[in-house]
């Protein structure tokens, strides 16, 4: 096996330095963030004010992920109510629930969202009850009884 010859001192010198380039860091596109909750449901929603007009939900197309049109109304009623339907990006991950409890989360979230990105966005919003967290609860079961209230058939006999 050949060796490798020797360099010099003379010949370390002569070869070309590099200098250390630093690393660019991709500019991360600006965002406006609003969690969003209804029953057991939990979006976090995020807009990204551009021209380019997308909505994904964990990471599908918002006609994938809700099939039915009565919850594209849902979704998109806080951009509708300011007038502002293609002027975001929104992404949305959301869990827990069912799909009316998860659409209307998604609502929530991204009037909160909204809401941030432009203070007088909120008085259309909360007067449309957007911005209002929905309390309800699903009522827990109680003991002796078949669900929350109901009682079991009573007989006479």
């Amino acid at each position: 096996m050949p060796r490798k010859p020797k360099t010099t001192k003379k010949e370390v010198s002569t070869k070309k330095t590099t200098t250390k380039e630093k690393p660019t860091k991709e500019k991360k596109a600006q965002y406006f963030e609003g969690v969003g909750r209804r029953k057991t449901s939990v979006a976090r929603v995020r807009i990204y004010p551009t021209r380019e007009h997308a909505f994904v939900i964990n990471e599908k197309p918002y006609q994938e992920y809700f099939k039915d049109p009565f919850y594209h109304e849902i979704i998109f009623a806080p951009l509708k109510t300011i007038n502002q339907l293609s002027k975001f990006k929104v992404t949305a991950k959301v869990k827990g629930g069912g799909i009316t409890g998860q659409a209307e989360a998604i609502r929530h979230g991204l009037a909160r969202a909204l809401a941030k990105f432009n203070p007088n966005f909120k008085k259309p919003l909360k007067k449309a009850g957007f911005l209002t967290r929905d309390p309800r609860e699903r009522e827990r079961k109680k003991p002796g009884l078949k669900r929350a209230r109901r009682a079991p058939q009573w007989s006479k006999r």
